[in-house]
């Protein structure tokens, strides 16, 4: 049992987990906005639009229950804005890693000294056959 613990602790701290803990809060937060969002702009823009409610309901006969199409419509529209902002922010993302990697490659790398040197011989040689 304490070396299940141990190995547990390990994989809990991890770099790895930790990032992804953060990703998972940011998310739900970011959840929240989209959702405040959809909820206060979109819904409202589409009834306005539309002329339906968004927030709709259909019964179904005399049981009481509905089917809330609202809601799912909500969460639909969420999922779309979620997926489009997170496609751009990939995308965005993208874009810079490639301008990063190609001003990496435009850099001319050192030669090692070894060649340095060696080039540093052949000219002095040079420039001493020159002079006989």
């Amino acid at each position: 049992m304490k070396k299940f613990l141990e190995e547990f602790k390990a994989f809990a701290l991890k770099g790895n987990v930790m990032d992804m803990a953060i990703g998972v809060i940011i998310g739900a937060a970011f959840g929240s906005i989209v959702t405040a969002l959809t909820e206060c702009f979109i819904q409202p823009l589409i009834a306005l639009i539309g002329g339906a409610e968004v927030h709709g309901t259909i019964p179904l006969g005399d049981s009481g229950q509905a089917l809330d199409y609202g809601t799912f419509l909500t969460a639909v529209i969420n999922f779309l804005i979620t997926a489009l902002i997170l496609f751009c922010l990939i995308k965005a993302m993208n874009k810079l890693m490639a301008i990063g990697k190609k001003k990496e490659e435009e850099k001319p790398a050192e030669p090692p000294k070894e060649e340095v040197l060696l080039t540093e011989i052949r000219d002095l040689l040079k420039a001493q056959n020159e002079k006989k």
